[in-house]
């Protein structure tokens, strides 16, 4: 019988500790990592650079002898600085890329130290994992009610009001950090990894009682350049859909709102360029002299109706083949009207 290792613990054993430190470097980290974790790296991005290189070039024994005092150097800094208050009883979780070496010789001196710390098993490969085998399994057992509508019906704002609301709300394009639009990056804030996505989803996912619908926006395949997982994204698929139809001249009122950061800034005139292929270069090149112009009303609206009504429409027959959708018509996307259209999409689904 093979012996019970005591300094060790398991991906479903994550909620019984005080803390989850992250022994990987900050690159790393910033990839991916387990919610709730805090980075200590035992090796910097640099410093792991120093003791690669020493093991390809020198030799192992060099390689480990200059690494163990970085790694008992940085593991002592954070004992005297973020650890100094933790009590004999606190009991860490401690990662790393495979569960090897870096947790290893963390979770040793901490133990040395008196704390029962232990290291996860598989590091931060099983919990990659464990996302991977959650993300296949867990939607499926949702109910997805599913917010349609053309390019300016204020389907995301719609769901935060929702949310406000106290109805279930997955908001894919609040955690992959982009509009889903072709024009839909946010200025100064990068989409993050594919693997953090799916991280992030799956832990939203998690927290929804199946009893209850899950709100959630018409999504394509991609939102930027991430991938919807393909459990969630079967799920809207299959989901019951609830179309909202607002007038042009509203959307197009809602977008310049809603839009303002984008169409002011320097980046609108490039990004058009990327409609050349859709929409033409003849088309492309009167949108940038609209925007010059700085004719936004125009502009928005010749873009709703030549290029993001036509493809709204494109995949709306398609899923629609069969399909019987509720509909929601509006006048007001002003915040109190998307509040209101909010409650009354939430009534009528509670209703049935």
């Amino acid at each position: 019988m093979t012996p019970i290792d005591h300094t060790r613990a398991t991906v479903e054993e994550l909620a019984g500790f005080d803390a989850l430190i992250d022994a990987r470097s900050p690159s790393e980290f910033a990839e991916d990592h387990i919610p709730g974790a805090i980075n200590c790296p035992v090796l910097d991005d640099q410093q792991r650079i120093i003791v690669g290189t020493l093991y390809k070039q020198v030799s192992a024994f060099d390689a480990r002898k200059v690494g163990a005092v970085l790694v008992a150097r940085n593991v002592a800094t954070y004992i005297e600085t973020m650890f100094a208050d933790k009590p004999k009883g606190w009991t860490p979780l401690v990662y790393c890329w495979r569960g090897g070496q870096r947790s290893g010789a963390f979770t040793h001196i901490l133990r040395e130290v008196g704390w029962s710390a232990k290291r996860l098993t598989g590091g931060y490969k099983s919990w990659r994992g464990h996302v991977i085998e959650q993300l296949a399994v867990v939607p499926q057992a949702l109910r997805f009610t599913v917010i349609a509508g053309p390019t300016g019906s204020a389907k995301t704002r719609i769901l935060e009001a929702m949310q406000q609301q106290g109805q279930q709300v997955l908001n894919l394009e609040a955690l992959a950090a982009h509009k889903g639009s072709v024009l839909g990056d946010l200025p100064g804030q990068p989409q993050p990894s594919q693997k953090m996505f799916e991280t992030q989803v799956l832990s939203a996912v998690q927290q929804f009682d199946p009893a209850r619908p899950v709100y959630v926006e018409s999504e394509s395949k991609r939102i930027g350049q991430l991938r919807v997982p393909d459990a969630v994204f079967q799920g809207i698929q299959d989901g019951q859909w609830l179309r909202v139809q607002a007038s042009m001249e509203q959307r197009v009122q809602f977008l310049l709102r809603d839009y303002d950061y984008f169409l002011s800034g320097p980046e609108l005139v490039t990004q058009l360029e990327r409609l050349k292929e859709s929409c033409g270069g003849e088309t492309v090149t009167r949108w940038k002299g609209l925007a010059q112009a700085r004719d936004f009303a125009t502009l928005v609206g010749e873009l709703l109706a030549q290029h993001y009504d036509r493809f709204y429409l494109r995949s709306m027959n398609k899923h629609a083949e069969g399909a019987d959708h509720s509909r929601f018509a509006t006048n007001d996307l002003s915040d109190a009207g998307i509040a209101a259209l909010a409650r009354e999409i939430g009534a009528r689904s509670d209703a049935t």
